[in-house]
């Protein structure tokens, strides 16, 4: 290399060296004026029985806990906890054991079993002063939780497309067949009373709640309806000390209202009942925005 030629490389390496200083000062500078942002919440939390749950966190402030209906997950919850977390709530949605991205370990499908694992989300967050809201067969976790645990972390409950209080161990043996039999077909055909071809359901919606039906384990799928089947939430219901909100649907086809939300009702001491007469079963999607409205001013109560 001539000297001409390692001048000039001399020099550049100097510029280099001196540029390179100067955005480590602004670095350090920048990190020192800047808090750290709140590091990523881990996505699982595990129960004493070896079970991995996936569960959203979204947002801060009072927290929201939703609960979602039998063979679905946290997803059906993503336009509650898309708004309410730019409301100025924390909103956790979990996937219950066997469905979504949690684990199926092919065993714990009663409600004491899924109450003690909705405890596990409770406590692993550390969550107080709850808003707790059940969707269909979460509410029977739910009111089961606040049996089993009590009500210490919890302010209210909102209680949504709710399933019978009484059980009827024989109601859903020919559901259990059908999903023997075909299951892809059985939740093709069933997501229609679930949406009850409400017309704010678009078929790319439908679609997607059938896809997250077939994402739980067939195991899970069958334990569970037995479960809603032949539970006697009777006693759960009676003993529920906080204030406590339904949103039904005059047109569920799935869990009729006679038979589930005015039952329930009236075996709760401090309870209200509130009617959406055109709504379907599958009210948190084609009523999104009703029942995000109403979460939120209840939650602020």
């Amino acid at each position: 290399m001539d000297r001409r030629s390692a001048a000039t490389a001399f020099a550049a390496a100097a510029v280099s060296a001196i540029i390179a200083a100067k955005d480590a000062a602004a670095d350090a500078q920048s990190s020192q004026a800047t808090p750290a942002a709140r590091p990523a919440r881990p996505s699982f939390v595990e129960t004493d029985d070896g079970v991995s749950l996936f569960y959203n966190d979204w947002g801060s402030g009072k927290p929201v806990l939703f609960t979602h209906a039998w063979s679905l997950n946290a997803d059906i919850w993503e336009y509650q906890l898309a708004e309410l977390s730019e409301q100025g709530l924390r909103c956790v949605a979990y996937d219950r054991r066997g469905h979504g991205r949690s684990t199926d370990p092919g065993r714990g499908y009663d409600y004491d079993r899924l109450a003690d694992d909705l405890a596990t989300v409770i406590n692993q967050l550390d969550l107080h002063d709850v808003t707790l809201i059940g969707f269909s067969m979460g509410n029977g976790e739910a009111v089961r939780y606040l049996s089993r645990h009590g009500s210490a972390r919890i302010a209210r409950l909102v209680m949504v497309s709710t399933v019978p209080p009484q059980p009827n161990p024989g109601k859903f043996d020919g559901l259990v067949a059908a999903l023997k039999q075909d299951r892809p077909a059985f939740f093709a055909k069933g997501v229609t009373a679930f949406t009850g071809g409400h017309p704010a359901v678009s078929p790319q919606m439908t679609e997607w709640v059938v896809t997250q039906f077939m994402r739980a384990s067939p195991k899970a799928t069958i334990d569970c309806l037995r479960a809603i089947s032949r539970s006697d939430l009777q006693a759960d219901l009676r003993a529920i000390n906080v204030p406590t909100l339904i949103v039904h649907g005059a047109k569920d086809q799935v869990n009729p209202v006679e038979l589930t939300a005015k039952m329930t009702a009236g075996l709760i001491p401090r309870c209200e009942l509130k009617m959406y007469e055109d709504a379907p079963h599958g009210l948190v999607i084609s009523h999104r925005e009703q029942l995000t409205r109403e979460i939120l001013a209840f939650a602020r109560s």
